[in-house]
């Protein structure tokens, strides 16, 4: 089995701010993969869908962001995951909107959401996407900025990063995931 996590903040208030892009590519990815309603389990929204021979489970942590991880350890315990087996969706300031940048492990990167992961799953070794979302211009606090909506020139970017970020997910039902980091990295 494998998991595709989407980081994000639940509510409508936050469906379409920076901080919701892994909610944003988990909800194409269900559509795109006809998977059934998602359901609420082990403090997430989830959806278990079968691609070919592989059970894929998707994942939208309902905890908010910053302990993302109080849904994820529970739920690789539970379905006997192997951390390798695993891709995190997620925004990142550091990269410009709509870039993407796929990496097999690293640090948090100053990233509540995924400092939380990395301290319940007990490594930093798993498969993510960083979808770019940029820095904020002018005062506004880093907090403020990810949960505000992208502007009406970086919608576009952001659309075409989440349906990028679905397209390495379905290719990594069925190639390693270094294949795609190679192939998504370089595009």
């Amino acid at each position: 089995m494998k998991m595709i996590i989407g980081l994000g903040n639940p509510g409508k208030q936050y469906a379409s701010t920076r901080h919701n892009v892994g909610f944003q590519a988990i909800d194409l990815l269900a559509e795109q993969l006809n998977a059934p309603a998602m359901q609420t389990k082990f403090n997430g929204m989830i959806t278990t869908v079968h691609v070919g021979t592989e059970k894929v489970m998707l994942v939208k942590p309902l905890t908010y962001m910053n302990l993302s991880g109080e849904c994820v350890r529970p739920l690789l315990d539970y379905y006997e995951i192997d951390d390798d087996e695993i891709v995190v969706i997620y925004d990142d300031l550091d990269l410009a909107p709509g870039k993407l940048r796929l990496r097999a492990k690293g640090g948090a990167g100053g990233h509540n959401g995924m400092k939380s992961l990395i301290a319940h799953i007990g490594t930093n070794e798993f498969n993510r996407i960083r979808v770019g979302v940029g820095r904020p211009d002018g005062p506004i606090s880093v907090a403020d900025y990810v949960l505000s909506a992208f502007s009406k020139d970086e919608q576009p970017l952001i659309q075409k990063a989440v349906e990028r970020s679905a397209s390495a997910c379905r290719a990594w039902l069925e190639r390693p995931f270094l294949e795609i980091m190679n192939e998504y990295n370089g595009a």
